[in-house]
């Protein structure tokens, strides 16, 4: 049996993922910061995790209490609350920084000793096409639109944060994923993708076996070259 970590498992994304890989046979630990809004978790049949990703006491009990892991997926994320330059400040950014990038170094980290230890250990981090320079500067992308700063340059750090991990940790399938412009409460569901498409890319690589790419960046339709 695979046992998958998913963090902010409650809603949107990170609840379908979890739908999705307990269908494909993973015992799943829906990690959220508060276990109450976990009932549709639950009702699918994953292990609710008390997870807040900005805090690390609630990261080290939550890993401390899996008894074993293989897949994590680093979904948990934030759109913050600046959305263009006037509006921006030091503190704005610092707070999509520390959910979005820092929470994924705090999992992550503390996910490693079991990870080391599974047969077929597999990283999976949710980035975002905003986060990919070339799209936010290419007219008629879904990207080009965007004015914020905070929650692409996160996603830019998401996506380089994945290849280094993966260079130090050859031995494991850590790569990025591009969910595209889906319905979820972080763009008030004005995407064009339902969720199970906007999590095609997520867990086709949370499925890799050990013989699957590293290193990469994905979207619905495969790898994204850099």
């Amino acid at each position: 049996m695979t046992t998958t970590l998913i963090t902010g498992a409650n809603k949107g994304l990170g609840l379908e993922t979890a739908r999705r890989l307990i269908a494909a046979g993973h015992t799943v630990h829906a990690g959220m910061r508060d276990p109450g809004s976990g009932d549709a978790a639950r009702a699918l049949g994953a292990r609710v995790v008390q997870l807040d990703v900005t805090d690390q006491a609630s990261v080290d009990a939550a890993l401390a209490g899996l008894p074993e892991l293989d897949v994590l997926v680093n979904n948990a994320g934030i759109i913050g609350t600046s959305f263009g330059v006037d509006d921006l400040d030091a503190a704005a950014m610092a707070a999509v920084l520390d959910t979005n990038v820092l929470g994924v170094v705090r999992v992550t980290q503390a996910a490693l000793p079991l990870l080391r230890r599974s047969s077929n250990p597999v990283v999976v981090n949710v980035a975002s096409g905003v986060g990919w320079p070339r799209w936010l500067a290419t007219p008629g992308r879904d990207e080009h639109p965007v004015p914020a700063i905070p929650y692409p340059a996160s996603k830019a750090a998401v996506i380089t944060l994945t290849v280094q991990y993966a260079k130090n940790l050859p031995g494991m399938r850590i790569n990025a994923s591009d969910p595209g412009y889906t319905a979820t409460d972080l763009n008030g569901n004005s995407g064009h993708q339902t969720v199970t498409e906007g999590t095609d890319a997520t867990v086709a690589l949370a499925l890799l076996g050990p013989d699957g790419p590293t290193g990469e960046f994905h979207d619905r339709t495969g790898r994204i070259p850099f």
